[in-house]
């Protein structure tokens, strides 16, 4: 079983995360306790979540009921819990775009945003795929409108979410953005929760938002 006090200081970090509005840490929070299932990620991070909560959080993850049953089980196992699954795992997710032109869209996420083109594909290309770092995105071409109208940016509909893992990287990326001309939906502001974030309009009218903690 790993360390007790290395499992305390993991329900603290969690407990630091949603004090500070990490998005990221609302969608695990949602995943693993039942009584959030129903809220979604803004919801999470105004409700009340207390160090017992993210203890809670931390059992379950081990596979306990809560903090007591993994106690009770840290004094009696002997070796540690490896992480492990009875099925497929699920190794990286990938948000995807419907775009006009394939070309002109990763000619946009290359030189405005900082991507690389990771593939095209077709002949002539109608799907693609750019990444940063650890973000992916796949880009879809379609002859006609998915949206009606001006939906998107009227209901704030996003088409991907972007995390960052410092403000002071977010505040970065901004200025990057910013000096590159790129169009803002949002420009960056401190959410209510804490978070920061901005989202950008690509030329197809997708809203891409990028978010960060408040720090």
């Amino acid at each position: 079983m790993p360390n007790l006090d290395n499992l305390k200081k993991q329900a603290k970090q969690y407990l630091r995360w949603h004090r500070e509005g990490y998005y990221p840490v609302a969608a695990e929070i949602r995943a693993v306790l039942p009584r959030f299932h129903h809220l979604d990620d803004g919801e999470i991070l105004k409700a009340s979540f207390k160090l017992s909560d993210a203890q809670e959080l931390v059992a379950r993850h081990m596979g306990f009921e809560g903090w007591l049953a993994l106690k009770s089980g840290a004094q009696s196992m002997s070796k540690p819990i490896e992480r492990t699954t009875n099925g497929p795992f699920l190794s990286s997710t990938s948000a995807q775009l419907f775009v006009a032109d394939i070309q002109a869209s990763c000619d946009f996420f290359t030189a405005s945003l900082g991507f690389t083109v990771d593939f095209v594909y077709g002949d002539p290309p109608f799907y693609g795929q750019v990444v940063r770092d650890k973000a992916q995105l796949a880009l879809r071409q379609v002859r006609e409108p998915v949206f009606q109208g001006d939906i998107r940016e009227r209901e704030h509909l996003l088409a991907a979410a972007i995390t960052v893992d410092t403000g002071d990287a977010l505040k970065q990326l901004f200025l990057d953005f910013q000096a590159n001309h790129v169009t803002f939906h949002q420009t960056i502001r401190k959410e209510p929760w804490g978070a920061r974030n901005f989202i950008v309009l690509d030329p197809d009218g997708n809203l891409i938002l990028f978010a960060g903690p408040a720090g």
